[in-house]
């Protein structure tokens, strides 16, 4: 190869990833604001547009934060099973014992088959919602839901189970 030929290839080599590293930094400067444009944008246009009828999602989301009806089940007739998931010894015992001082029918206290949960959690079988409800408050427990990979027949009889947390 002819020297110039060789500098031809490296010139071009090296205008070539200019262009690519112009063409990078130009898409990253222009896609930020574009993107706030647009969500700015889709957000005007959501608060504009209200439709006539509500879509499943905000009917969840309505009956989600909707007051829960009254508890037809007492204390004394609830059922609940206390997992410790944070793997501090005795905590299940602990709140086991709080929840009978109130006035729930412990139906066990044990160790949850994992020890990561974050934060505490109820979870209340088919029709227990409202027991549920009032338990987490009775807990100061903000998440509450119905049972997720738990068999009914791991509840040992009960209708709530607690699965207590790092915090």
């Amino acid at each position: 190869m002819r020297p110039w030929r060789r500098a031809t290839v490296v010139a071009t080599l090296i205008a070539g990833v200019e262009l690519v590293l112009l063409i990078v930094c130009g898409a990253v400067l222009v896609a930020r604001p574009l993107a706030h444009a647009v969500q700015r944008r889709a957000q005007s246009h959501a608060h504009k547009a209200t439709p006539a009828q509500p879509s499943p999602v905000r009917k969840a989301l309505a009956q989600q934060h909707a007051p829960p009806p009254k508890a037809t089940h007492t204390r004394a007739q609830t059922k609940v099973l206390v997992l410790n998931g944070n793997g501090r010894t005795g905590v299940a015992h602990e709140e086991a014992a709080k929840l009978q001082s109130l006035g729930y029918d412990i139906a066990g206290a044990a160790d949850a088959h994992r020890h990561d949960y974050a934060t505490s959690l109820v979870m209340y079988r088919r029709g227990y919602r409202p027991e549920g409800v009032r338990l987490a408050h009775d807990l100061h427990v903000s998440v509450v839901g119905p049972l997720d990979g738990v068999r009914v027949s791991a509840l040992h009889g009960g209708q709530l189970a607690v699965i207590l947390g790092a915090r």
